[in-house]
């Protein structure tokens, strides 16, 4: 009991170092909370499997499922989510920082890789691995301890994206509940959502590079 009561505060002490970091966007906040995570495996002798990163048993059919999860999120946002809010707030998202990428073979090719090592599988190990298995440690495996976990985490992963304004806040939190969602699905595998993370950045990515930035569909 005591051993237990000592993981929670130590767990509690991590989560608030981790909000703190993405609230104040310090640095390159998943960065930031990478270097955490390995001082944290480290020191609690867990392997990166705890996170979730646990060998599919197809690594197609994984795949496949993220690839479909990918563009019914993509369609589904720039379909229904962003026109919705562009109505409700009068303004759109902020796709400034990807206003140089048409037709720039270069910025495509730093951008695609960006997409799958920093913002895939980095942002999917901080906030659906470690930042879920922090808050699990904390409010338990029941369904109120999944929807904290689930909120929470899905709230700091918004908050993480303030640079595209209010609407990218939104968008971002609700793509993180349907990545945790997927995550649960698929019997808490990190590496569907990994997928399915990087395949949406991807085809976002791809239709900036060939149309310029997005703000909606109608």
């Amino acid at each position: 009991m005591r051993n237990t009561t000592v993981w929670k505060i130590v767990a509690a002490i991590e989560l608030a170092v981790a909000a703190v970091v993405i609230l104040l966007d310090l640095f390159m906040p998943t960065l930031v909370i990478l270097v955490l995570i390995a001082l944290s495996l480290l020191i609690r002798r867990e392997h990166i499997r705890s996170l979730g990163f646990k060998r599919p048993q197809s690594w197609s059919r994984t795949a496949g499922i993220a690839l479909a999860s990918a563009v019914s999120l993509q369609l589904f946002d720039i379909g229904v989510v962003m026109p919705i809010l562009n109505r409700l707030t009068g303004t759109t998202i902020d796709n400034s920082g990807f206003a140089n990428l048409k037709g720039n073979p270069a910025q495509l090719l730093l951008l695609l890789a960006l997409s799958w090592t920093l913002s895939a599988l980095g942002e999917e190990t901080v906030y659906r691995g470690y930042l879920q298995k922090l808050l699990a440690e904390l409010f338990g495996s029941r369904l109120p301890g999944i929807l904290l976990m689930v909120g929470v985490s899905s709230v700091l992963f918004g908050m993480a994206h303030t640079e595209q304004g209010l609407i990218g806040v939104i968008v971002t939190t609700l793509d993180a509940l349907f990545f945790s969602w997927l995550k649960l699905k698929c019997d808490g595998n990190l590496w569907v959502t990994v997928l399915a993370h990087g395949f949406y950045n991807t085809l976002g990515v791809l239709v900036v590079f060939f149309t310029g930035p997005i703000t909606g569909l109608w």
